[in-house]
């Protein structure tokens, strides 16, 4: 089964390459193995090219990759999705303009999208009349502390879909990679007409 998801996984890497929403070798991805390890690219490498073979084993509960290789520096936050959310099998982080832009205009907690029809694209969401939610994180090199931050969060509120890091671009999930691509694209669809509606409401 995983062996599959990793398949799929490489071939939205190279889709996600090829719109350039992940550039510079920035960007990470991973797909859940089972309950105790995930394989998660590389770091360094450019997503529109990588193999199966840029993927590392990493243990969920630590992070630890038993191959010795560097995986991506968002580990941490990669297998926190993992433990908070036992259906997640696919996190997808990317960096495109939309989300890293609207990221710092949106000062609040969170970027609430209504009234588009593209919601309907995030699971569960079934009118254009809801408002959606996606919490804002503020951006920390230290992903220990951010991840804990997040924890918290989820503690208390919803997180679903995703969530943006402030000046840092976009992270969401799926119960399998084909759910967590689509996710990303309607929440990047989704940012884009957010964002030109801001810049046409302008004074």
């Amino acid at each position: 089964m995983w062996q599959q998801r990793l398949t799929q996984l490489v071939s939205t890497c190279h889709w996600i390459g090829a719109k350039g929403w992940a550039p510079a070798t920035g960007g990470n991805m991973s797909v859940r193995q089972d309950e105790t390890w995930c394989w998660l690219s590389e770091s360094g490498r450019d997503k529109g090219t990588l193999t199966a073979g840029d993927f590392l084993q990493v243990e969920i509960a630590s992070n630890t990759a038993p191959s010795g290789r560097k995986p991506s520096a968002e580990t941490g936050l990669h297998t926190l999705i993992y433990r908070l959310f036992p259906d997640a099998n696919a996190v997808l982080h990317v960096h495109t303009v939309n989300a890293t832009v609207l990221s710092r205009i949106e000062t609040g907690a969170a970027l609430v999208l209504s009234g588009y029809e593209m919601q309907k694209t995030l699971g569960g969401q079934h009118s254009h009349l809801d408002s959606v939610p996606i919490a804002i994180f503020d951006n920390d090199q230290d992903i220990d502390a951010l991840a804990s931050r997040i924890a918290d969060y989820a503690r208390t509120r919803p997180l679903r879909y995703g969530f943006l890091l402030r000046g840092h671009g976009l992270t969401c999930w799926g119960k399998d990679v084909s759910e967590a691509r689509r996710q990303l694209e309607g929440l990047e669809f989704l940012f884009e007409c957010e964002l030109l509606r801001r810049r046409y409401q302008q004074p």
